[in-house]
């Protein structure tokens, strides 16, 4: 099974690729359009700058959509799920559109960058979150967050002064404001998960 992770310029790729590495996956890191062939599953990382990576992703636009209308897996992690949605306040630039929203930032009364340990409030059953509870914690950092137009994407908030998007998914599109490669078992879990729906 091969997994491509998008290098999008933002952030650090080797820690969720370490991480697919370590659950027995053949995760390649790649910028081109030639790394998206052959393909059985896409991660797109990133933590940074919507614009940025926005802007980044533009050569590839194309043949993720037709990946994507192939039913081929899509995972989104914190930046790289806010560049699922259509735009964002952090800049100009236009998301990958695969969820109709925007990316908002979080509220002046509350400490940003939300940065740390956190649970997730599950509204409907996904494969992605199986044999997940209301007792796992997971790691986020961000300082703005996914505000869909639709609720039905919605699969999990969680609370931070508001309740925000963490986890979100339609069809063959999943994406998660947190960091399942820093959020130890919970986190590993998920990853096992995603690896399994790869295989249906």
């Amino acid at each position: 099974m091969k997994m491509t992770i998008i290098d999008c310029g933002v952030g650090n790729l080797f820690s969720i690729e370490c991480a697919l590495k370590n659950i027995g996956l053949n995760a390649s890191i790649s910028s081109t359009v030639q790394g998206l062939r052959n393909v059985d599953a896409i991660v797109l990382p990133g933590v940074g700058n919507f614009k940025a990576g926005a802007q980044n992703l533009q050569l590839l636009r194309s043949d993720i959509f037709r990946l994507v209308e192939e039913g081929i897996p899509l995972l989104g992690v914190c930046l790289g799920m806010q560049l699922l949605f259509q735009q964002s306040e952090e800049g100009l630039g236009s998301g990958l559109g695969l969820f109709e929203g925007r990316v908002v930032k979080l509220p002046n009364d509350v400490k940003a960058p939300h940065m740390g340990w956190n649970t997730l409030k599950v509204y409907r059953p996904t494969d992605l979150l199986d044999g997940i509870d209301k007792e796992d914690y997971f790691y986020f950092v961000h300082s703005y967050y996914a505000s869909p137009t639709n609720r039905d994407v919605i699969v999990a908030e969680t609370d931070y002064g508001l309740s925000f998007t963490s986890v979100a998914a339609k069809g063959n599109i999943y994406g998660t404001q947190f960091h399942p490669e820093k959020s130890g078992k919970p986190g590993e879990r998920m990853l096992r998960n995603f690896t399994r729906i790869v295989k249906k």
